[in-house]
């Protein structure tokens, strides 16, 4: 199997996919890890694949030249946000501007990319996403819409920011700006589609998925929480770093240098007082004078932030998510078709005897 980075550290960006001019490469997806897979018989060895990869080539890394902690000044932003909104707010303001909006959105059962026009519609893209996403499709569109003289903002992971400056690079760039959002890690789609279907939920046909409310972690399927009165294990797996992809343990750009205008996150441990942080306090890294006219632009609040302190609260900003010592396990046993109850049981039980006994409590009474 050829592949057009090493094995099993495909970032599933699905930008080789769409520069290939012979369509010889496929995404080859499973729980463990994800790999674009080069059909030799079809491939004319351009090596423009390679190029564009954001695991062999990123792009250029820059530091911070400023940091900042707020919220957006619009209450319903904040309120409908993970965080403090920077994301939103930034994205309204850009539409506002006459520009084009490139996000993450849940639609027809899964997390792909689409193009935002107006500002009503920016809401339904607003929160956390704790799953891989694809921006797949989305690069020659982004491309032609640069060409056509728009200016086009594109939000995504720091992997999948490289992939689109990778795809455009030398073409029409001034009129593209970056955001890219402070990662943890992904795990595959088919978890997430594994887990709910042992729940017996049916998210193709649902209208919202999210996965956090300010603080409060856990899945829910159009405002229904999939697993009550606990935390259920598709996020508990997630928040231990035992789900995702293999790639993600290695990540390049877990770092404090980032290759986007801005980067967002949560200004977690903020000294901000306590009733804002119940509202939600983002982090903002600002890389560019691009990304400074973007935070100029939007309707922000806007204080400094100790940045010591931000990095801490983000260790992502130092290195990627450890990969924790059952994750092997874990996986094997998924492979093997045990249900996440019964393998977080293996994992935790007396983490998971006490969501059981704290379940049966909450029911009785």
């Amino acid at each position: 199997m050829k592949t057009v980075c090493v094995k099993d550290m495909c970032a599933g960006c699905g930008a080789c996919v769409e520069s290939c001019s012979q369509r010889a490469i496929c995404l080859k997806e499973d729980i463990q890890a994800y790999n674009a897979v080069i059909d030799e018989d079809k491939c004319i060895a351009c090596g423009r694949c390679q190029k564009i990869c954001p695991k062999n080539h990123p792009a250029e890394f820059r530091t911070p030249i400023e940091w900042y902690q707020g919220w957006s000044l619009d209450e319903d932003i904040r309120a409908n946000s993970s965080s403090g909104g920077f994301a939103s707010a930034i994205a309204k303001a850009f539409i506002e501007d006459d520009g084009v909006v490139c996000t993450c959105k849940f639609s027809k059962g899964g997390f792909g990319f689409q193009f935002i026009y107006n500002t009503k519609d920016l809401m339904t893209t607003a929160g956390s996403k704790y799953v891989k996403s694809s921006p797949k499709g989305c690069y020659r569109e982004v491309l032609s819409k640069l060409k056509s003289g728009h200016k086009v903002l594109f939000i995504g992971l720091p992997c999948q920011v490289s992939a689109v400056l990778n795809y455009v690079r030398g073409n029409w760039e001034e009129n593209l700006y970056t955001i890219d959002l402070i990662c943890h890690g992904t795990p595959s789609a088919q978890l997430l589609d594994m887990y709910v279907q042992q729940k017996g939920v049916d998210i193709r046909g649902a209208t919202k998925v999210s996965f956090r409310n300010k603080t409060n972690y856990g899945l829910q399927v159009d405002h229904s929480s999939v697993e009550d009165y606990c935390q259920d294990n598709y996020t508990t797996a997630f928040l231990s770093s035992i789900s995702y992809t293999e790639n993600c343990y290695c990540c390049d750009y877990a770092q404090r240098k980032r290759v986007s205008d801005i980067t967002l996150g949560d200004s977690w441990d903020s000294d901000l007082p306590s009733e804002e942080a119940k509202k939600g306090i983002s982090l903002a890294l600002c890389q560019t004078p691009k990304g400074k006219i973007l935070l100029e632009k939007a309707d922000l609040c806007l204080h400094p932030v100790d940045i010591q302190r931000a990095i801490v609260a983000n260790h992502q900003l130092m290195h990627p998510s450890e990969k924790p010592p059952k994750r092997d396990f874990f996986i094997r046993k998924i492979e093997d078709g045990k249900s996440f109850d019964q393998i977080m049981f293996m994992i935790e039980p007396r983490r998971e005897l006490k969501k059981i006994a704290k379940r049966i409590l909450k029911r009785k009474y």
